[in-house]
């Protein structure tokens, strides 16, 4: 049976699945330089990806459409043929309407390529419970796991997933919506403003903030004040939050009012701290650890109480799961048996997620067989404009390029990466010995300086460099450099001394593996650092073309071709060493 996951809101995009088999995942910000959290426009659109893997419109047995915001409902707004189309689909989260999140919240009909299909709609947060469980190595091994979801307009919520795919609610875990992170830096720091959100409106900013606080300590009396004032506006048992558990149950930013509270809350803190004459570096460190303490705490304690003493797997998913640092500190908590965070923990996965939710069918989500490759193919670039050669390259032949030259190299190599990270398919890779080119690749991409690069690092040679140095292929847990390889490999070591690592092996990619094992020949360093290829605000490159145009490195390498500029050709080529 096929079946065709759609996510028609934020990061959208389709999943086809053949059985349960992954065929491909398109999400529409990958595609023509995308933005970066790109919807679902227009339903042509999705035809057209079919076409592109072979598929039609007749060829789907079955349509699923991702849940939205709303308590009652989600509403959708897209384009069909150029004709407006309004659809209802399924809440933001279970409710006492939607109490099973395996099963529908919502039933309709689609009209897409001029023909009326039926569809089901699954609840929001059930898309990341599914994308995390069915393609972790617990569900692979028929394993059970808690999994927790915690998305930026919804309370992280903890579910249990049986050996046989069943799921359990265990609802809420404290009631503060994902947001608060990133809502914090309205209130101090570099993106502090006087017009505060009512939904969300900058989902760039969560991953700035964790670079941010690096300049900053946490404290024991700011935290004290969050603690206390968290209290108060949340959990208290007053008018005030009565009102707050009334009007806000987590159910999704535009579904419902929960930023003005959480703006309340937040200008109280603000107002004793400012009395307390700290800095907002300190302050938005100490956002961090309080949130990540009390994550910390509270799951612990609603594992306890619920399942007893035991440690348990974990899955992770939401956009919070993109937070390096908390998922660290989860998977080192004794309550943490083992952990698991899909490298497309966002809205990126819902579309997976929900075609997995059809495809069970409410008899129990099942182990999905899929790959981290399984996004866009590249588009050929058929001209290559004056100023640039054009010469075979073999892998190897690429990493001398690099350590010759000290140069950084756009790296485009076959389908695209599943999720927000580059992982080597759509990256620019470039030597992490010179401090400088940490500055260098930050001023390229028009990034802060504060922002970190990351990287990539041969999986048998990672414990030496970092610590725990654990295989970590997508990027989503944090690393300590250790003090005798922090001079030797600066540019990838954030203000912290920190590292997002990612781990390669030849089972990863082999391409990228070849690489690094020849650079590491010639330079004794087993490490390249690796940031997104992309415009600014923009998704991933598509193409050499688009490269090429950005202009801001002078070579692109590309399955088994090297682009460079000619030697001179506007001053622009370093000199090979």
């Amino acid at each position: 049976m096929i079946t065709a996951g759609l996510k028609l809101t934020q990061s959208g995009g389709v999943a086809l699945l053949n059985g349960d088999k992954l065929e491909f995942n398109v999400e529409m910000q990958k595609l023509d330089n995308g933005r970066r959290y790109s919807n679902v426009d227009e339903l042509d659109d999705i035809t057209k990806i079919l076409a592109r893997y072979g598929y039609g419109v007749n060829d789907v047995g079955q349509w699923v459409i991702d849940g939205w915001d709303g308590a009652v409902n989600g509403h959708v707004s897209t384009l069909s043929g150029g004709i407006p189309l309004d659809l209802m689909v399924a809440p933001y989260r279970e409710t006492g309407k939607v109490p099973d999140p395996a099963m529908p919240g919502y039933s309709g009909k689609i009209v897409i390529a001029g023909q009326s299909k039926e569809y089901q709609s699954y609840v929001h947060v059930a898309s990341h419970l599914a994308a995390a469980y069915c393609t972790s190595p617990f569900a692979r091994r028929g394993e059970p796991s808690m999994v927790m979801v915690w998305d930026g307009g919804c309370f992280p919520r903890l579910y249990c997933v049986d050996a046989d795919g069943r799921i359990e609610p265990g609802g809420e875990v404290f009631p503060l919506i994902g947001h608060t992170y990133s809502m914090a830096s309205q209130h101090w720091g570099p993106y502090a403003r006087k017009n505060k959100s009512t939904n969300v409106d900058d989902l760039s900013v969560a991953g700035k903030m964790m670079a941010y606080i690096a300049l900053g300590t946490p404290r024991a009396e700011i935290k004290a004040v969050f603690k206390e004032l968290f209290h108060e506006h949340f959990e208290a048992d007053t008018p005030r939050v009565r009102e707050y558990r009334e009007k806000v149950i987590g159910c999704g930013s535009t579904g419902e009012p929960s930023h003005g509270y959480v703006h309340a809350f937040l200008a109280e803190v603000a107002t004793r701290t400012e009395q307390m004459g700290v800095s907002d570096e300190d302050v938005l460190a100490t956002v961090h650890t309080f949130i990540e303490e009390l994550l910390l705490e509270r799951v612990a304690a609603k594992i306890r109480a619920w399942k007893g003493g035991e440690a348990w797997n974990l899955c992770f998913a939401g956009g919070c799961a993109l937070n390096i640092k908390w998922n660290s500190a989860l998977r080192a908590h004794p309550i943490i048996k083992a952990m698991w965070v899909p490298p497309f923990p966002d809205d990126s996965g819902s579309s997976i997620g929900t075609a997995c939710l059809r495809a069970a069918d409410g008899k129990g989500l099942r182990p999905l067989e899929w790959g981290t490759r399984q996004g866009p193919a590249l588009v050929r670039t058929p001209h290559v404009p004056q100023g640039w050669t054009v010469s075979p390259c073999r892998p190897e032949e690429l990493a001398r390029l690099i350590h010759h030259t000290g140069e950084p190299v756009v790296l485009l190599n076959g389908p695209a990466e599943l999720g927000p990270r580059a992982l080597g398919a759509r990256s620019i890779i470039a030597p992490a010995v010179d401090p400088q080119m940490k500055v260098r690749l930050n001023d390229a991409k028009k990034r802060e300086h504060f922002r970190p690069v990351a990287p990539l690092c041969l999986v048998e040679h990672a414990p030496t460099i970092f610590d725990p140095g654990t295989p970590d292929p997508y990027m989503l847990f944090e690393h300590r450099v250790r003090p005798e390889w922090v001079d030797k490999v600066p540019a990838i070591m954030h203000l912290d001394g920190t590292a997002r690592l990612q781990t390669v092996s030849v089972e990863d990619d082999p391409t990228l593996a070849a690489i690094l094992r020849e650079y590491h020949k010639f330079s004794g360093i087993p490490v390249l650092c690796n940031t997104s290829a992309n415009y600014n605000g923009r998704s991933f490159f598509p193409d050499v073309a688009s490269a090429i145009e950005w202009g801001q490195v002078d070579m692109v390498w590309s399955e088994g071709v090297l682009y460079r500029r000619s030697v001179g050709h506007d001053g622009r080529l370093g000199n090979e060493k």
